[in-house]
């Protein structure tokens, strides 16, 4: 009868576990709870998780501990492992190292970032949506081994080490190179054939699909990374990294997004523009916004008016962004009215400007206005951006300045 079962329960195994079961409670919590892995939470659990190994790994030790308690292990000189720390007995478990100095921890795996696509209205309302990953596992046939216990060896050519350092004469010079080990391929290690996993082919890992539940919440901006802590490949003797998921907005047919505010462009006829009138705009949601032009308010062609509280949401707070309008006035066609009407017009709308006088010797010409064909307007327009772009940036372009002595 087991005296004590605090240890067992520290590795979350029963007593009667196996030593193969307590090397795999092991493995797991301590690569779950290690301070590389938790930023240096949870320290004094991987410590209680490190010593009940140490003690139940050596069989004499376990026996001891499970007639007399902990209170049996008092007073001993040595421990199973042969006394090592947390750190130097998960490095001497993992292959990162033994007794020979402090080792610096765990090599920690790569993150993988993976990019997902997004529309706004994902954004404005929030979503819950799966992304199946494939990853590569520890093979738990072998337990990361590659072969049968006690078949793996140590390559003797690079002495574990995956690389040979060549000395090679350049000149009067000699260069020191490192190359993988050709005997292990870089590995380090050696499996007779016959001795290698079914399960992974001595690769110590295999490979599954992982489906990842990615929350978005409301307000998130195109590059928001969610982060899935620990669930990148694994690899004998090392943390796993990161799976990274990156936002990718799709471009919207109606909005622009610029932080928290929304931009509309809406077209509204010359009648709106001057009478008054009403403006229908769909929302990334359900709902419809009915915009109120008031009679007599005139709104002039690139007019920018605000709608305040209708933008996109504020991540992980209540309020809201602004919506911006911005008016484009759409004219009436040429010849849309007859001569009595435009005089209506002329008598109901405030007067034209009047032109100023000519001097007496001005030389005057009557000249009119003319449609353009495609090419025309092509080259017109060409003409303008080279304009544009004078104006803005002078003779070197924006942003350039001649260095001057």
């Amino acid at each position: 009868m087991v005296k004590e079962t605090k240890l067992y329960e520290a590795l979350e195994v029963d007593p009667s576990c196996s030593d193969s079961d307590l090397k795999k409670a092991y493995r797991k919590l301590a690569l779950k709870f290690h301070p590389d892995k938790t930023g240096g939470a949870n320290s004094e659990r991987f410590q209680e998780i490190s010593h009940a190994y140490d003690v139940l790994s050596d069989p004499q030790r376990r026996q001891t501990y499970d007639q007399f308690g902990e209170a049996g292990l008092s007073g001993e000189g040595g421990s199973g492992m042969g006394g090592l720390s947390p750190e130097d007995l998960f490095s001497h478990f993992f292959g990162g190292g033994g007794r020979g100095g402090r080792p610096s921890g765990p090599r920690r795996g790569k993150d993988v970032a993976h990019g997902l696509k997004v529309t706004l209205e994902d954004l404005y309302k929030g979503k819950t949506t799966k992304l199946a990953l494939q990853k590569n596992i520890i093979c738990e046939k072998c337990e990361g081994r590659g072969g049968k216990e006690g078949a793996v060896k140590t390559c003797a050519t690079c002495n574990g080490k995956g690389v040979r350092v060549m000395l090679r004469q350049m000149g009067p010079m000699m260069q020191q190179i490192q190359q993988p080990c050709e005997d292990c391929r870089g590995e380090g290690e050696l499996i007779d054939p016959k001795d290698k996993c079914k399960v992974c082919n001595g690769r110590k890992v295999i490979q599954t699909r992982k489906v990842l539940e990615v929350h978005i919440d409301r307000g998130m901006k195109d590059g928001k990374k969610i982060v899935f802590n620990g669930e990148g490949d694994q690899a004998p003797g090392t943390i796993p990294g990161d799976v990274v998921i990156v936002l990718e907005q799709r471009e919207h047919d109606r909005f622009k997004r610029t932080g928290d505010d929304l931009y509309f462009n809406a077209k509204i006829d010359l009648i709106t523009a001057l009478a008054g009138g009403k403006l229908q705009i769909p929302h990334l949601d359900d709902r419809v916004l009915v915009v109120e032009i008031l009679p007599g308010e005139v709104i002039k062609p690139g007019e920018l008016k605000a709608v305040m509280g209708q933008g996109m949401p504020a991540e992980r707070h209540h309020d809201f962004g602004n919506m911006y309008i911005q008016f484009e006035i759409e004219f009436p066609a040429a010849n849309w009215t007859d001569a009595a009407h435009l005089e209506q017009l002329r008598a109901i709308l405030p007067p034209a400007k009047e032109l100023p006088p000519l001097s007496k010797d001005a030389h005057v010409e009557d000249v009119h206005l003319t449609e353009m064909d495609p090419r025309q307007q092509a080259r017109a327009e060409q003409g303008q951006m080279g304009m544009d772009e004078d104006e803005e940036g002078g003779q070197g372009g924006p942003g350039v300045q001649c260095a001057q002595q």
